[in-house]
């Protein structure tokens, strides 16, 4: 009789350690679950930006801005014919 009582405790023991064993681990799930989100959330800010900067980037890359800027800032001109020195293929080779 002592044995059935000493049973039917370890029994009740065990599965009150099973319960809060299920509800340890679905709590840490969840934890890693909102902390997946966060992670997930913070990828798509970061897409977003890049994908912003690499418009902004072929925006002040374009031909057009480039030579405006390097006449209007700068000073540049076109150099006149005369003073175009065209150098053959040939010339590099050693």
């Amino acid at each position: 009789m002592v044995w059935r009582g000493l049973a039917i405790v370890a029994l009740s023991v065990g599965a009150f350690a099973s319960a809060i064993g299920v509800v340890v681990a679905r709590h840490e799930a969840r934890q890693a679950f909102v902390e997946q989100q966060a992670v997930l959330a913070e990828r798509d800010r970061l897409n977003l930006e890049w994908t912003r900067l690499q418009i902004e980037q072929s925006t002040w890359a374009t031909p057009g801005r480039i030579e405006r800027h390097a006449r209007e800032e700068l000073g540049m001109s076109r150099p006149d014919a005369d003073r175009l020195v065209v150098i053959g293929r040939d010339a590099w080779v050693r």
